[in-house]
């Protein structure tokens, strides 16, 4: 939908005024353009800074003392131009004034309802199953999940997190979090060990969920993220994307990918979840085995099993590897996709960043594309497969 830029919705979107769909897609189109992102980041910016504006009071007398202005210019004119119509144009800005005035007033309480809403120091939990625990005491039906206050579930207990007004948050069994913050601009989560599943409708960076090894950052999507006694986290995506990261390291992952991350180490490269298994197997040695030796026979494997879906997995590793191996990599990327025009291999190798975004926007069609299209073979597949099963019947 959005193949140009997205700076006239951003506002909207911002706001919450798009569908899911369009947000999704804006999501996905801010991930990849710098020109849309920057201005989105300004219009955050600039909701922060209104955060922190005094709420001031419209004096009494305001609308006392327009009222009788505009009666005495009322006066004036009927007096000055009798049968007819009389509008001056000092009339027109005191009208002007009360109605700016009006407008202002309305809109500075509806913006403190929609603070107060969103800045509440505590979030709704909505019992599942059991008997899970806010702080040292167990929950009933409802409760609430105030800043700093840990939620934990037992092997028989589930949650569920209303998050603001900006999506929801499943909490499994054998599982710990805690509400670090909660504000128009940032809700974030601590998950210390176990398995939750976010649903986020808002807009990009928005929600974080803190672990052991990296924080999640969401960017309008559904995703799972499971931490387990040793901080390994997986993250998994079923909607939209998510970045992974710790420090400099960052990786982003999209619908139907999955990144591992570790302590000490953060985020590994993603992959699609049908990636070949001798793939993935060379994918997480080469991650997070510490033997420099090993690097060389996993990339050999990962450059050799990658299929055109699987340039996800190779454009992450352009940055996490040098000299003649970044030059390989890059070879079979361009031998599975070739770069756009305006891409070059000298730019790509000294990781020229609007080279690389705009390489990884090809990159996404094809995706998207190939996803789409394994989707409409499963539903027929399976749709063959009742209408058989039917027939079987009679």
């Amino acid at each position: 939908m959005f193949s140009k830029h997205v700076t006239k919705e951003l506002s909207a979107y911002c706001h919450g005024e798009v569908t899911n769909e369009q947000s999704r897609q804006i999501a996905e189109h801010l991930i990849g353009c710098s020109r849309c992102r920057a201005q989105f980041e300004e219009i955050k910016l600039g909701v922060k800074l209104a955060e922190h504006l005094p709420q001031l009071s419209a004096p009494d007398s305001l609308w006392l003392d327009l009222e009788t202005n505009l009666a005495t210019e009322t006066r004036t004119n009927k007096s000055t131009a009798p049968g007819r119509k009389a509008f001056s144009f000092e009339l027109w800005q005191r009208g002007f004034a009360a109605v700016a005035a009006g407008l202002l007033i309305v809109a500075g309480l509806a913006a403190t309802l929609f603070y107060w809403r969103d800045t509440r120091p505590f979030w709704e939990v909505a019992r599942l199953n059991g008997a899970p625990r806010i702080g040292a005491s167990r929950m009933d039906e409802n409760g609430r999940l105030a800043v700093g206050q840990w939620l934990e579930t037992d092997n028989n207990s589930r949650a569920q997190i209303k998050v603001g007004s900006i999506g929801q948050v499943e909490i499994d069994p054998n599982t710990r979090v805690r509400l670090v913050e909660t504000k128009p601009t940032e809700h974030r989560l601590e998950l210390e060990h176990g398995k939750m599943s976010a649903r986020i409708w808002a807009p990009p960076r928005l929600f974080f969920v803190d672990t052991p090894a990296g924080v999640a950052a969401d960017l309008g999507c559904a995703y799972t993220l499971e931490v387990n006694d040793q901080g390994v986290g997986l993250l998994h995506v079923t909607s939209g994307w998510v970045a992974l990261q710790l420090r400099d390291r960052e990786s982003m992952v999209p619908a139907g990918a999955t990144c591992a991350t570790r302590p000490g180490i953060g985020p590994g490269t993603p992959y699609f979840d049908d990636a070949p298994e001798l793939l993935r197997k060379a994918l997480s040695s080469f991650d997070f085995e510490p033997a420099v030796e090993s690097k060389i026979p996993n990339l050999d494997v990962i450059l050799m099993d990658a299929r055109l879906r699987d340039t996800l997995t190779l454009w992450h590793l352009l940055g996490r590897v040098e000299g003649n191996d970044r030059a390989r990599v890059y070879d079979r990327m361009a031998a599975l996709a070739p770069p756009p025009d305006g891409v070059t291999r000298e730019g790509v190798l000294q990781l020229n960043e609007q080279m690389l975004q705009r390489w990884r926007d090809e990159l996404q069609k094809s995706w998207n594309n190939e996803s789409t299209v394994k989707n409409w073979i499963g539903f027929w597949i399976r749709a063959v497969g009742r209408a058989r099963g039917m027939m079987g019947k009679k």
